[in-house]
């Protein structure tokens, strides 16, 4: 799983385009827009989509935490193999 974000435009009705951008002004529409499609894509039901979803975000807790970079298990650091782990529940 890369985390490289590849820009791509949507076309929406002027009614979803103004509620976006009402929360690009928080700073949320991206990552809304994002964790949705991602959810569409990944998943054939809710759960699954979900599940995927959750591991994504934990594995991103992982990679941001600055303190477990710093620790390292056979000369490699902890949050690289906690990330590889984490990469197996993918569904």
């Amino acid at each position: 799983m890369s985390d490289k974000l590849i820009p791509y435009s949507v076309y929406l009705p002027s009614e979803y385009y103004d509620k976006i951008k009402d929360l690009a002004k928080e700073r949320k529409a991206s990552g809304l827009i994002r964790d949705a499609i991602c959810m569409i894509l990944d998943g054939d039901d809710e759960f699954k989509a979900g599940y995927n979803k959750c591991v994504r975000d934990a594995i991103k807790v992982i990679k941001d935490n600055k303190d477990i970079k710093h620790l390292a298990v056979k000369n490699g650091p902890v949050s690289d193999v906690l990330t590889k782990q984490m990469l197996k529940l993918y569904k």
